[in-house]
């Protein structure tokens, strides 16, 4: 069954063409939420926006994994809107500049209808002229991204995840109902996992890691970058080319994956460590980059 739904989404991957020297910024799992107790972003909103910030400056395209926004915890839109909505201000400036490839996930599946896409853009982005309405309206979330390179006859397929993980792809409304009216309440007071969530869940981790793996195997080692499980993984050169972005909402740091002159790395913004111990708590903190693993030819993978 997982193995049909992974062909089917790759069979219907959006392609698109970059260029060899293109800038690729990935991240996921940003389950951004209404500012409440159970909005696991919010402790990172600063490092993200710098992140992106620097990744807009410098040329990146940013293409996001699924799960930005948390629809399950969250009935609404608009609360999550209010609560980032710099941050949402700054990817329709990637927008913009066609710099911006959204997937859905388990999370956020609503917007796998356009029409509830078109119906937040109205709401929140009120076009000014007809020109400007023709350009915002024509955002879209994908379900899953076939990025091709010139001069190479290889591909990544980009998806969220939970497309190997049966119970969240198939049955996504009954884990919502039991993620929103119980056991968010339930984490909140006496600590209990979400049993639904790979992140929080071992033996579902490497149960859609395995399904993963096996697909890409079936599948002449088929490049894959996802989302969902918060884990990130950087395979060797000459192993299963399976690839995960982590996530941000790691405890003051974001995880992502980016791809700069035909190379791949997966990197960190975190807090800077102060250097003198006795600094004080209140002075500002700077946030910087670190490279966790890379960067490496993508020809080792492709």
């Amino acid at each position: 069954m997982v193995n049909s739904i992974l062909n089917k989404s790759f069979s219907r991957a959006r392609k698109i063409t970059f260029p060899r020297d293109a800038k690729i910024i990935f991240f996921s799992d940003l389950h951004k939420g209404d500012n409440s107790y159970a909005d696991d972003f919010r402790s990172n909103m600063q490092i993200y926006s710098h992140a992106m910030e620097s990744y807009f400056e410098n040329g990146f395209t940013y293409i996001e994994l699924g799960d930005g926004i948390e629809l399950w915890e969250n009935k609404s839109f608009r609360p999550i809107y209010e609560t980032y909505r710099p941050i949402f201000e700054l990817l329709k400036r990637f927008y913009e500049k066609r710099r911006l490839y959204l997937i859905w996930g388990n999370h956020d599946m609503e917007f796998r209808d356009p029409i509830m896409v078109e119906k937040v853009m109205r709401a929140f982005f009120t076009p000014k002229n007809i020109a400007d309405k023709d350009a915002i309206f024509d955002l879209k979330y994908d379900e899953a991204l076939l990025l091709e390179f010139e001069n190479s006859n290889r591909s990544i397929f980009a998806i969220h995840g939970h497309q190997a993980d049966y119970m969240n792809y198939k049955h996504w409304k009954f884990n919502r109902f039991f993620v929103r009216y119980f056991w968010k309440y339930l984490q909140k007071w006496f600590g209990i996992n979400d049993p639904t969530s790979p992140a929080k869940n071992f033996k579902g981790l490497v149960r859609v890691e395995r399904k993963l793996n096996q697909w890409i195997v079936r599948n002449n080692q088929q490049m894959l970058i996802c989302g969902h499980t918060h884990r990130p993984r950087f395979p060797d050169p000459g192993d299963i080319p399976l690839f995960n972005d982590g996530s941000c909402v790691h405890p003051n740091s974001i995880i992502g994956i980016e791809i700069e002159d035909f190379s791949i790395s997966l990197v960190k913004w975190h807090y800077k460590e102060a250097e003198d111990p006795g600094e004080s708590e209140s002075s500002e903190r700077s946030i910087i980059k670190t490279i966790l693993e890379g960067p490496v030819s993508l020809d080792k993978f492709l």
